[in-house]
C-alpha cells in the first residue's frame, strides 16, 4: 500500500485546523461577536456591549460558524483562541 500521508505542518503561528483567512473572512462585527462569544459572553451581554440586539448577535453567530467551520459556542471558543494566539 501507499504510505500514510504526514499532515502538512501548520504555517508558522497558525495552528492547524485554523488559518489566518479564516479570521479574515470575518467582518469587524462577526470579530467582536466571536470575541466577546469566546470570553464567555451570553448574547444578551454581547448585545448590550455592542449595542444590537440580541438576534443580530445571533445573526454574526451564524455566519461566524459558517466562515470558521464550527457548529457551536465551544467549538468557536476554541477556534477563536486558536486564532487569536501568538
Amino acid at each position: 500500500g501507499l504510505p500514510a500521508a504526514e499532515p502538512a505542518p501548520a504555517a508558522a503561528g497558525v495552528p492547524a485546523g485554523a488559518t489566518a483567512a479564516d479570521a479574515e473572512a470575518l467582518t469587524a462585527r462577526e470579530r467582536s461577536v466571536c470575541e466577546l462569544v469566546a470570553g464567555g459572553a451570553t448574547n444578551r451581554e454581547a448585545a448590550t456591549a455592542l449595542f444590537v440586539s440580541p438576534r443580530t448577535v445571533e445573526h454574526h453567530l451564524r455566519q461566524a460558524y459558517r466562515k470558521l467551520g464550527v457548529r457551536s459556542r465551544t467549538e468557536l471558543a476554541v477556534r477563536w483562541q486558536e486564532l487569536t494566539a501568538g
